[in-house]
């Protein structure tokens, strides 16, 4: 159950910073540049777009490890197996079966009430394929828990993993999710033929 695994990830701070430190020193030595500014929220999910790399993990890894909050993000339960699964779950993961039945959102968002310091990592594309639409899980977590959405842009042209200013949701889905694509309309994916941020 996805509830019992959010629950019983730990956390390392000092190995964190560690991680942190060996792959961002790896990337940095490649050219990129990483966001150090802290966001304001305590609870916000993170939007990461646009997805089209196995690269964009290791990227989040680095970006989201200078957060200073609880950070949590989802993975399609074949990921979690093995020894793979127990370092993905100490780094926050948490698996998702995407054929059950579960309230995954309602789960998302009581957990998002019975703490005051979380950030939930969702790449809404939710596959590095090119899709014909994003997935709104995201958005009805942030509405339900009532917090934020941040838009964390990988830009593989500028080699810039930043994260823009806070989006407070109107409740308006459609209105919303036009404002937020916009934020993605500048910035280049790994591969931009499967990039499905905008329409």
């Amino acid at each position: 159950m996805m509830t019992s695994q959010c629950k019983t990830i730990c956390s390392y701070p000092l190995l964190l910073k560690i991680v942190r430190g060996l792959v961002g020193s790896l990337f940095v030595l490649a050219g990129w540049r990483f966001d150090r500014k802290q966001p304001i929220a305590r609870k916000y999910v993170m939007i990461v777009a646009p997805h089209t790399s196995n690269w964009d993990f290791f990227l989040m890894v680095v970006l989201g490890a200078g957060l200073a909050r609880q950070v949590r993000f989802m993975g399609k339960h074949s990921l979690f197996n093995g020894w793979r699964g127990s370092l993905l779950r100490w780094l926050g993961g948490v698996a998702v079966e995407r054929s059950s039945q579960h309230n995954f959102v309602s789960q998302m968002v009581s957990l998002f009430q019975e703490t005051d310091d979380m950030v939930l990592i969702i790449a809404p594309e939710g596959t590095r394929g090119k899709v014909a639409a994003w997935k709104g899980g995201f958005y009805h977590i942030a509405a339900g828990a009532g917090i934020p959405v941040l838009a964390a842009q990988l830009d593989y042209a500028k080699k810039t993993a930043m994260i823009a200013p806070e989006y407070r949701l109107s409740g308006d889905y459609d209105c919303d999710l036009a404002q937020i694509q916009a934020l993605y309309s500048d910035v280049t994916a790994k591969y931009p033929e499967q990039d499905s941020s905008c329409f």
